[in-house]
């Protein structure tokens, strides 16, 4: 971004004395608003400033105290403020851009208020996080400046859209939170170009929305919503060093990692009895993975399945018992802990796994199918001893 400089050190700006107090007026008077729409940043990979805020005010600063001068009040207000203003730093704002956004919004009386404030302590100034805060009109540059500098005081709504989750669920879970029809992120799905969604995806957004928790700001669209998810799924990818070329497959995979496992520690054995039912079409399953999951997946419906559910899905080819093989696409959005398990299964000879106890999620796995009608027989038991817990 370039800015004009001339503009910065001889407009409306005048310099302050140095030695200001700091008043962390939040001390006093912290609130938090909730906002009502839009993604702002990933709490997991929150983006900051940074190097552009630290750049303005280390170079901006010393040129506007060695070419401005000025009285203290033509310079700034005397604090501490009255009456609540909202006040966005948005993601790549520099320090000029913020000391004008304060200056424009009566919280600061010029930039210079702010940008000496900032410069005064340019390693604080470049950890300045994008998102909305809560400040008073006629603040001193120095106040301003702590109030921007404690994270704390960022004002964001939180959406935490949890593992496993289909697609249409997951745009549930983001309406809900951020007010946004679901319309809005069906129509967005449909430009996969906007979204960033890879090729070989087809067009088809499940398994590619990730799992995280993530703040907003009220003016964020369902595309960019949409579109940091996506992101999000692509650097999982390719932190678990998953050539570009599989990215799909595992995806699918991981689906059903997270669709089947109860527990962290089954994740890379599931993953496993996958590719050992795909590696061997002549084995215990003959290619067919089995997997209730995807039964659920094409039902649309979550929870214990009956029998005559199971057959209306045979013709579905996401209906793993009735078309052999990985199913056409992810059948659900997972996490980093099952791409991980699905680019890296544990070492095993394991075809079969059953939870045998519902409550504790406790999951055997083995490695014939004599072995599995053993398993399968204490889950039985545990039935029994738990009347009601178990159906069909």
């Amino acid at each position: 971004m370039s800015h004009d400089f001339t503009d910065t050190i001889f407009g409306d700006d005048s310099r302050r004395p140095a030695g200001s107090s700091r008043r962390d007026i939040h001390g006093r008077r912290r609130r938090r608003r909730s906002r009502g729409r839009g993604l702002l940043a990933v709490l997991i990979a929150v983006v900051l400033v940074g190097g552009a805020a630290y750049g303005a005010v280390s170079v901006l600063g010393p040129m506007i105290g060695g070419l401005v001068g000025g009285s203290e009040t033509d310079v700034d207000f005397p604090g501490p403020g009255e009456g609540e203003v909202e006040v966005v730093v948005s993601s790549g704002d520099t320090g000029e851009d913020i000391a004008t956004t304060l200056r424009d919004a009566g919280v600061t009386k010029t930039r210079t208020a702010y940008l000496e404030a900032a410069a005064a302590d340019p390693q604080t100034a470049a950890k300045i996080q994008p998102g909305t805060y809560v400040l008073l009109k006629g603040m001193t540059g120095l106040d301003a400046f702590g109030v921007l500098t404690d994270p704390a005081n960022r004002v964001t709504d939180r959406v935490t859209v949890r593992e496993g989750l289909w697609t249409s669920e997951t745009f549930a879970a983001l309406s809900k939170a951020t007010g946004v029809p679901v319309e809005e992120y069906e129509k967005a799905a449909k430009d996969t170009e906007a979204l960033g969604l890879p090729a070989q995806a087809e067009g088809n957004l499940e398994g590619w929305l990730f799992p995280a928790s993530y703040e907003f700001s009220e003016d964020t669209s369902a595309t960019e919503q949409l579109s940091a998810m996506i992101d999000l799924t692509i650097k999982t990818l390719e932190a678990a060093d998953v050539p570009k070329k599989d990215w799909q497959r595992t995806l699918i995979i991981a689906s059903i990692v997270e669709g089947e496992a109860r527990g962290d520690a089954d994740r890379g054995k599931v993953a496993r009895v996958v590719e050992n039912r795909l590696a061997d079409p002549n084995g215990p399953t003959a290619g067919f993975l089995q997997m209730d999951s995807t039964v659920n997946f094409v039902l649309q419906k979550r929870g214990n399945l009956t029998k005559s559910e199971y057959d209306s899905a045979k013709s579905d080819p996401y209906d793993t018992y009735g078309s052999p093989g990985l199913p056409p696409g992810p059948i659900g959005n997972p996490g980093k802990a099952a791409i991980d398990a699905a680019a890296d299964p544990t070492p095993g000879g394991w075809f079969f796994f059953v939870t045998v106890n519902l409550d504790s999620g406790e999951t055997l796995f083995a490695e014939t199918y004599a072995e599995q009608q053993a398993n399968e027989a204490k889950l039985r038991q545990w039935c029994s001893d738990n009347e009601g817990k178990c159906s069909g």
